[in-house]
């Protein structure tokens, strides 16, 4: 055989490659398709992996990206404790009272330490002492069997008519009558009683001076008292003709509102 018309010589020892070139380069498409495929079959794999990586600790145990995943597990963790948080407090400052614990609307407030009472209606009595006859009782027991009526007495209270009119409305509505004074001035408090047709048992010492400390007497003052011990009315100076018709008027209310008629 002729050396010159032979195949060239294969210096590297790898087996013979026939290799075919086609006529028409329009038969190479199908090959040039499968190779971009594979192509961009790749790049999809590397942005995969780049979004990848920082959420794969067993593949970067040691470096950053390592922590990222519980690093926002975490902060999730801190957040909801924290939300969590913020809502009990709030919860608490609101005054809203708990659950099967509170009161109605229409609920009269606890009672309270006469440093408590502002001396207005709709608040109960202060925690206060009243010397009837010789014993001492608690206010709020002495105004416990019904509706009652305090009236505080001021020194040299010129009052007799005003406390007739009274007696006679509280008997009418059957609300009971207390003539309360301050220590000094329970003789005068008792010829007053006397005077208006009451005995020595709705005459009461107010020791502590609370009732007329608390509300403030101005002239004669009246306090309407429900059933529940709290002041459901408040009048001072009734010896006016106007303020003794209105408390007249609450007088027989408060009566009306015991009885249920």
């Amino acid at each position: 055989m002729d050396a010159g018309s032979g195949p060239d010589r294969d210096d590297f020892g790898l087996p013979p490659v026939e290799i075919e070139i086609p006529d028409d380069a329009r038969e190479l498409d199908a090959d040039v398709q499968a190779y971009h495929r594979e192509l961009r079959a790749r790049r999809r794999k590397r942005r995969s992996d780049r979004l990848r990586r920082p959420l794969s600790p067993r593949r970067y145990p040691l470096g950053r990206e390592g922590i990222t995943l519980p690093l926002l597990a975490c902060c999730l963790m801190v957040a909801l404790i924290t939300s969590t948080l913020l809502v009990m407090f709030a919860a608490d400052q609101t005054g809203v009272p708990p659950a099967g614990g509170g009161r109605s609307a229409t609920s009269h407030p606890p009672a309270t330490s006469a440093q408590g009472t502002t001396g207005q209606a709709g608040q109960p009595l202060p925690a206060a002492e009243l010397t009837v006859g010789s014993s001492t009782v608690p206010l709020r027991l002495v105004t416990a069997g019904g509706p009652s009526m305090l009236a505080l007495i001021p020194p040299g209270c010129s009052c007799v008519p005003a406390l007739r009119q009274l007696a006679g409305a509280d008997r009418a509505a059957h609300v009971r009558l207390y003539l309360v004074g301050t220590p000094g001035e329970m003789q005068q408090v008792s010829q007053l009683a006397a005077a208006a047709g009451e005995g020595p048992g709705q005459v009461a010492n107010d020791t502590g001076r609370v009732l007329s400390r608390d509300y403030r007497e101005n002239g004669l003052t009246t306090l309407l008292v429900g059933m529940g011990g709290v002041v459901a009315y408040i009048a001072r100076d009734v010896t006016m003709s106007q303020g003794m018709g209105l408390v007249q008027a609450e007088v027989r209310q408060l009566g009306a509102a015991s009885t249920g008629r």
